[in-house]
């Protein structure tokens, strides 16, 4: 059994601090983005290729999954936790085919990644205040990179966090918290971008306020994670009344 399994999964109940308005955060030192969902719409990519490559190998006895299966058990998701899922008893199997998998999502992205309504005016709001910004996720890194240079915000991040690098990856808080060393800023001046329920639970473990985007995964769900409030995009007025108050609070 792997470590990350013998450990009890962290709650949105294990930080105190989960209710904090992003008000009480002036002054505002840093903002965290996870990838996948939270700068793009890439869900759909990752769901065709699973449910393509999973139909192949007779999963599920050859009956295609579908996207309320991917939404509930592989969305936000570490690879290594996929694997484990999904060939509970072949592991290496498992990764092999997440590899593939991969390289199936790579091919599917060119020329079809959109950035989430919005992201740019909220990452030049950022820029313009001077704050200190991370890509923390739970991706490999080739795809990570990718997606954030098609974007165009390869200079925008100062640091590049993965799940892969910390002892444990989302939910767990480790690639936040290890954001927050990189970055040299306190969890009581910063707040989190995320789009799924493992996303927010390690953002609220963390002990960082988390505003949860509906991209993909349904509100009624995100909720039970405990976000600081949900936002449709970046274009929300319910976002930019908070980050207008916040900079009359600085």
């Amino acid at each position: 059994m792997r470590e990350e399994e013998s450990m009890s999964m962290p709650t949105a109940d294990d930080s105190s601090d989960r209710s904090r308005s992003l008000l009480e955060l002036a002054p505002l030192e840093a903002v965290l983005f996870d990838v996948d969902g939270t700068l793009c719409d890439t869900d759909p990519l990752h769901y065709h290729a699973f449910r393509e490559m999973l139909q192949e190998i007779g999963y599920n006895g050859g009956v295609p999954v579908d996207e309320e299966w991917f939404i509930e058990n592989i969305a936000g998701k570490h690879n290594d936790d996929a694997a484990a899922f999904l060939f509970p008893d072949d592991y290496e199997r498992g990764l092999r085919f997440l590899e593939d998998k991969e390289d199936m999502f790579r091919r599917l992205i060119k020329d079809k990644i959109e950035p989430i309504k919005g992201l740019y005016k909220v990452t030049k709001w950022i820029e313009d205040r001077g704050l200190k910004r991370a890509a923390v996720t739970n991706a490999p890194r080739e795809n990570a990179e990718l997606m954030i240079s098609m974007l165009g915000l390869s200079d925008f991040f100062q640091a590049v966090v993965l799940g892969c690098d910390c002892e444990h990856p989302k939910p767990f808080p480790d690639p936040f918290l290890k954001a927050l060393d990189l970055l040299n800023v306190s969890k009581d001046h910063t707040f989190v971008f995320e789009d799924s329920v493992s996303g927010i639970t390690a953002g609220v473990a963390a002990g960082l306020p988390t505003v949860g985007l509906t991209t993909r995964n349904p509100a009624h769900l995100l909720t039970k994670a405990k976000p600081a409030f949900l936002i449709k995009d970046y274009e929300d007025p319910k976002l930019w009344t908070v980050l207008d108050q916040l900079d009359k609070t600085e």
